[in-house]
């Protein structure tokens, strides 16, 4: 992750939250004794580094990630434990509960602020606290309200990213589709211009060089001015057919991107051969979705900045080469996705192999048929 998204990450309003009531607690230490200040300004900032590392480890590393909130967990039970009776570490415990909530599953939450919830309890009677139970109960009702909060901001965020992408897919399918509507026009009006006008103006031409035959109008300059002007028409008629029949292929450029834009990360480096031309729907369509799936690994399973997406001739084949620049976490699986992607491709005639590059990164290589 580059260092404009760490920031973005860090700057979310939830961390701003978090500091806030993490500022909140550390004023209240004012009243431990003196001798617990060095404990607690310890804790205290142990709390907030995890929290800030575990934001920026979560992609990448995520097992390191769980260790950092468990140790956010046991700073702010000490932080209880050092005075059961001022009641405002707790807090901590409410911010912690909001990031569980934003990256681990609905039971395992449950079930850690359930056991938080229990040792706080513990800590609170057998310090001596007056109505432990009641004091629990509050902060669960706190842990509640922040779980639900992030629970909600978190699924509009996915949400959004969903929409985001169904909407690049519309305008890259809108895009093909465009395309080809319009080589199909083009081929219309060849086939119209062959068929009506070359043909008449053929027999037009036929028909002057008959009259140029004829001896009593063989000297005549309209006559050999006539055939001249035929025959020049019938040869730019005939230009004009080539060139609408010769269509470039569909904009295949124009739709990457466009499937690409909504992504903040990865970003799509395209690279297309000038002698690229794809004319086939379906050939450009499984171009589309292979690319689609290779930016959505990148991003969710590789962490990737970049993407880069290579198009070339191979022969009378079309080759396609997409590689990031992340780093694979665990063993490499072939999921819904690529065997979907697998079948399509193959269904067209062509082959697809994916593994590791040499710097542990996915790379995809595809064969279709021109």
């Amino acid at each position: 992750m580059r260092w404009p998204a760490r920031l973005r990450a860090l700057l979310h309003p939830f961390n701003i939250a978090g500091v806030l009531a993490w500022a909140t607690v550390a004023l209240s230490m004012q009243w431990l004794d003196a001798a617990l200040w060095p404990a607690a300004a310890t804790l205290l900032l142990a709390f907030l580094t995890a929290m800030f590392v575990e934001e920026l480890l979560r992609p990448r590393h995520p097992r390191l990630a769980d260790g950092l909130l468990w140790l956010e967990a046991a700073c702010a039970l000490l932080l209880i434990g050092l005075n059961p009776n001022l009641h405002t570490a707790q807090v901590l415990l409410v911010v912690w509960t909001a990031q569980l909530t934003a990256c681990w599953s609905h039971r395992s939450t449950v079930l850690a602020v359930l056991l938080a919830d229990i040792v706080v309890y513990l800590i609170l009677r057998n310090g001596g606290a007056a109505a432990p139970l009641l004091v629990v109960s509050l902060y669960v009702g706190f842990q509640a309200f922040a779980a639900l909060c992030a629970y909600y901001a978190v699924s509009a965020e996915r949400a959004r990213d969903r929409l985001a992408q169904v909407n690049a897919d519309l305008l890259a399918t809108r895009a093909l589709l465009a395309d080809s509507a319009r080589d199909s026009e083009r081929l219309r009006m060849a086939r119209e211009l062959h068929d009506v006008a070359g043909h008449k103006l053929t027999a037009l031409t036929l028909n002057l060089r008959a009259l140029a035959a004829e001896p009593a109008l063989a000297q005549r300059e309209e006559v050999r001015a006539a055939q001249q002007l035929a025959q020049e028409l019938l040869g730019d008629i005939r230009g004009i057919v080539h060139a609408m029949r010769d269509a470039r292929g569909l904009d295949l450029a124009t739709a990457l991107r466009a499937l690409a834009a909504p992504w903040p990360r990865p970003r799509l480096l395209l690279e297309i051969a000038d002698d690229v031309r794809v004319a086939d729907p379906a050939t450009a369509e499984a171009v589309l979705r292979l690319v689609q799936e290779a930016l959505t690994n990148s991003a969710r399973h590789a962490d990737a900045d970049v993407v880069r997406v290579r198009l070339h001739r191979a022969g009378e084949r079309l080759a396609l080469e997409v590689e990031d620049d992340g780093r694979l976490h665990g063993p490499l699986r072939e999921g819904h996705g690529l065997a979907g992607m697998r079948e399509r491709i193959a269904a067209l005639g062509g082959s697809l192999e994916f593994g590791r590059s040499a710097r542990g990164a996915l790379r995809i290589a595809a064969s279709l048929p021109l």
